[in-house]
């Protein structure tokens, strides 16, 4: 338990910034399940570059680490180029 009061804060500070960052890796999760689900590799191209803005602001954000950011847009991509 925090004993300052700028530990509290900053207690305050993290649960927000928890929130607001599962909100952003759980909704960017949710397009990359979409994209492999497709079977269709014109809409995939087409939905690809908005899931890929996403990615990357969570890797700018600090959610996650910007290797894990590229491997992810790169499984995308190599899932779109075997669709026929």
């Amino acid at each position: 338990m925090a004993n300052h009061a700028s530990a509290k804060k900053a207690d305050r500070q993290n649960e927000r910034r928890n929130l607001h960052n599962k909100y952003y890796a759980k909704t960017t999760r949710n397009a990359i399940r979409d994209i492999r689900k497709m079977t269709d590799k014109k809409a995939a191209e087409e939905g690809a570059p908005k899931v890929y803005a996403m990615i990357d602001k969570l890797a700018k954000i600090g959610v996650i680490h910007k290797n894990k950011a590229s491997n992810l847009k790169s499984g995308i991509a190599v899932y779109i180029n075997k669709l026929s």
